[in-house]
């Protein structure tokens, strides 16, 4: 569903409530209403996301999402769910949104967990990475990765090089996908 998650809500009838307050889309149903078609946008990164690592999230307070895109968008409505507080971080930085060239040492040891929502390191482009210090990363850090292919990315690499404890998306992409197909197996509406 890269890059179309937030792209595709105008071409819809209607969104979920749970999609309505993220903001992206990664699963449509089609209903077939008195001979026309409705589609309804639904969202399921955010459940894959919170079923995949919450057990790892617990004991964490404070996150970075990198990346502004759609999944992104899920992430933070699931670490805000979980009451973990969260900042974006992209290359363009404003009031709402960090750039990377702010992740000094500071910011670094106050926020513990990372979770990598860009498409940075994804099969085939393996060899990229987001741009973040990983020097000031420890063990008390836990590096998140919403890409599923490669199993490890260099993100994932480059943070358990330092301590970090690191998980990748494989989890969560199979996670969303159960959670898609109970919404297309769900008769009516």
């Amino acid at each position: 569903t890269i890059p179309y998650k937030q792209d595709i809500i105008p071409y819809l009838n209607r969104l979920d409530d749970t999609a309505q307050a993220i903001g992206a889309v990664n699963t449509v149903k089609v209903l077939h209403r008195d001979g026309g078609v409705e589609l309804v946008g639904y969202n399921t990164d955010w459940t894959g996301f919170t079923k995949s690592f919450a057990g790892l999230l617990e004991g964490h307070s404070k996150a970075l999402i990198l990346g502004t895109g759609g999944v992104s968008k899920a992430v933070k409505y699931a670490l805000d769910k979980m009451g973990i507080e969260n900042r974006f971080v992209s290359r363009s930085s404003d009031f709402e949104i960090m750039g990377y060239y702010e992740l000094s040492p500071s910011v670094m040891e106050e926020y513990d967990v990372i979770v990598n929502c860009t498409p940075m390191g994804m099969w085939p482009e393996t060899n990229h990475c987001p741009d973040i210090p990983y020097g000031f990363l420890s063990e008390k850090h836990l590096l998140l990765d919403v890409i599923a292919n490669p199993d490890e990315t260099l993100f994932m690499k480059k943070g358990r090089e330092h301590g970090a404890t690191v998980k990748g998306g494989k989890d969560m992409l199979e996670l969303q996908a159960e959670a898609a197909w109970e919404i297309w197996d769900r008769i009516g509406e």
